[in-house]
């Protein structure tokens, strides 16, 4: 019974091997697989790194109105030019010629200033200054808004420790009027705030993603296309298990390459923080590549059409960005939605990155996305023979 087991195993890893070398003359023959498995990754993964490189957007563009001209706003002025992210770039004689600004794309802010502010500020009555800012561009619009609002608030305290200068007051006495509460903040992980950090760890796998969702799903409706499919389940005996192990063994192989070389890039080169250390990134490649090819081989399997399921595939991807939870919570999302969240592979890739790599929590806070990525794996047994089906009995409608 031992030796008759062997001897049929053998037999399938003689089909697997010969299936894979198969697939090693149509990857060869077919750039579609050349470009989409290296060459863009590695475009992806080299832009998103390096369009972010400095961390945050720095010398936005912004511009005065300031119809006071005294020297308290024009120190003003220049400390709002001497924050890292704006810069000032015009000054405007009115609201119309600043608004007109912001329309045509030149400045993303602009600070209004009215006449008789420093009068105002020394006699205590309150004058308003006013910060108008272009919400287009979120991560723009919220920078402007921090750095306008600390110039407002700066420009009182300023007049302020003046006044209680002259009245006799101590440093620490007027530090503790201006600021009663001292605020000491600690960005975990990344006390930079650099974006980069936060955002290409998302969106770089989710196109990684992208790319595996869609090659297997073309790599499976190409062989109806090209009238190869009777021929690739006869190499398998039949097997359709066995037909799409031979089929996606090189192309796992290759994901997994691309995907170590992200996180080595990443990781090792740029040197993003991952106190959870290396075997949670490990696992964390191997189930999303495992987890996105299994989910292109099922929607092909719901839908055997070339043309189908590379739609489904490109637009369920494209959903990702959105339901992953990087830029809204999806704790904040509308309960619809935030079931509809747990079907997006991303989202599960990217809890599991939150918790075991960045924060450095145990893996078995994770154990939910572990989960899931796993049953993603899983899908294709309720699909597989579908799949046969339609290899056999399918022809290709245009």
């Amino acid at each position: 019974m031992n030796e008759g087991s062997d001897v049929a195993n053998m037999e399938l890893l003689g089909r697997v091997y010969r299936i894979a070398v198969r697939e090693c003359g149509r990857l060869y023959a077919n750039p579609v697989y050349f470009f989409c498995m290296i060459v863009f990754p590695v475009v992806v993964i080299l832009f998103f790194t390096s369009m972010m490189n400095k961390g945050l957007p720095v010398e936005l563009p912004v511009g005065v109105v300031d119809l006071d001209n005294t020297p308290t706003t024009r120190s003003m002025i220049r400390r709002l030019d001497g924050f890292q992210t704006s810069h000032v770039v015009g000054s405007y004689t009115n609201l119309n010629e600043a608004r007109n600004a912001i329309q045509r794309n030149e400045i993303y802010g602009f600070l209004y200033i009215p006449k008789g502010t420093t009068d105002e500020l020394l006699s205590a009555r309150q004058p308003k200054i006013s910060y108008y800012y272009s919400y287009t561009s979120i991560t723009a619009g919220s920078l402007l808004f921090r750095d306008l609002k600390t110039i407002a608030t700066l420009g009182s305290a300023a007049v302020g420790q003046g006044t209680m200068r002259a009245k006799g007051y101590t440093d620490a006495q007027i530090v503790t009027f201006l600021q009663p509460i001292a605020i000491d903040l600690h960005p975990i992980n990344n006390p930079w705030i650099s974006y980069n950090i936060y955002v290409s760890t998302m969106l770089i796998p989710g196109v990684l993603m992208l790319f595996m969702f869609m090659l297997t799903a073309y790599s499976l409706g190409t062989e109806i296309k090209f009238n190869t499919s009777r021929e690739w389940i006869e190499m398998a005996g039949g097997n359709i298990y066995v037909a799409i192990s031979g089929k996606l063994f090189l192309q796992t192989l290759i994901f997994l390459f691309m995907n170590f070389a992200y996180i080595y890039y990443v990781f090792g080169v740029l040197q993003f923080p991952h106190p959870g250390g290396v075997f949670p990134m490990v696992l964390l490649t191997i189930l999303s590549v495992v987890a996105s090819q299994g989910f292109g081989v099922f929607i092909y399997g719901l839908m055997p059409s070339l043309r189908m399921s590379m739609s489904v595939c490109s637009l369920w991807a494209v959903l990702s960005f959105s339901m992953a939870g990087s830029i809204f919570p999806v704790i904040a999302m509308d309960a619809p939605l935030e079931a509809l969240a747990q079907l997006f592979p991303l989202r599960h890739y990217y809890m599991m990155y939150q918790i075991a790599v960045f924060n450095g929590y145990p893996l078995m806070n994770a154990w939910f996305n572990m989960a899931a990525l796993a049953l993603f794996a899983l899908l294709p047994l309720f699909v597989m023979k579908n799949i046969k089906r339609a290899m056999l009995t399918y022809v290709y409608i245009p």
